[in-house]
């Protein structure tokens, strides 16, 4: 990708993730910076990395092009204002901020600053995240394909052109990692009852959803045909896909996934307040 210096306030996890998969992406350890009002954590995340810190919010942006904001919610709304005088038109902000809409980082950062808001999830923590994008109307086709690039270093991006869906996006994959890890909860607890022991039932249960995973991504069909491929008529699988069918699981989980979008629209509605 190409080089430009990237600045994040926040030193987290997911800011630790980030700055990992852009240098083994080939980005330059140089021209990253980090800011946090944790300076044990920024010095610690600096030294790991071999990247550059800063004493100020204010210090990072004078060195960047590129602002990430790796914070948490519930203080973005101050770090967003205290940064706000010093941005400068050419600069692009990055937020990774859940639940933050546009209109408030706007509001707070400037009605002229180039904003991009992404929905990561957590498996970017081991480089294979998923994340949904979207800039508002100052953010120029280069700067879309920079934001793309830091966050494709920890998996895919997808844009999306209605803010709106960022709310179905956090519902699909930023809370979907637990709905597997719910039903790999659930087949190992049986696994247990059934007499395995416990080592062995996680392995097998996460080799299944490792391999489940890979076959989907790799193969050219959809899940209700890769699904209809493994089910044997009169077969043992059969009996479990329609014993899941028969309690309603495909009804189940609409009414799971709407109303983690509507908790979703209503955290965003709480969260951004201006």
């Amino acid at each position: 990708m190409k080089t430009k210096k990237i600045g994040f306030i926040g030193g987290g996890n997911m800011a630790s993730s980030l700055i990992a998969g852009l240098i083994a992406s080939g980005h330059s350890s140089g021209d990253l910076w980090v800011h946090d009002v944790n300076h044990q954590a920024a010095d610690a995340l600096a030294a790991g990395h071999q990247i550059n810190t800063a004493d100020s919010s204010r210090g990072l942006i004078e060195k960047v092009e590129i602002i990430v904001l790796a914070v948490k919610p519930q203080v973005i709304k101050e770090v967003s204002q205290a940064i706000a005088p010093y941005l400068n038109p050419q600069q692009l902000v990055v937020s990774i901020a859940a639940g933050i809409p546009q209109r408030s980082l706007s509001h707070w950062l400037g009605e002229k600053v180039a904003i991009v808001r992404c929905m990561p999830n957590t498996p970017a923590l081991v480089l294979t995240g998923a994340t949904g994008l979207h800039a508002n109307a100052n953010v120029s086709a280069e700067q879309r394909d920079l934001a793309e690039n830091i966050m494709r270093s920890v998996g895919v991006s997808l844009w999306f052109d209605e803010e709106s869906q960022l709310d179905t996006v956090t519902a699909i994959s930023g809370s979907g990692p637990a709905y597997f890890f719910l039903l790999m909860e659930a087949m190992e607890k049986t696994a247990l009852e059934l007499g395995m022991d416990e080592q062995t039932a996680r392995l097998l249960v996460q080799q299944t959803a490792l391999g489940a995973a890979k076959i989907a991504l790799e193969a050219s069909e959809s899940p209700e045909q890769l699904r209809k491929r493994v089910t044997s008529p009169g077969g043992t699988t059969q009996a479990a896909i329609e014993t899941f069918e028969h309690a309603g699981f495909s009804s189940l989980v609409e009414k799971a996934i709407k109303a983690a979008k509507d908790r979703s629209i209503e955290m965003s509605k709480q969260l951004g307040e201006c």
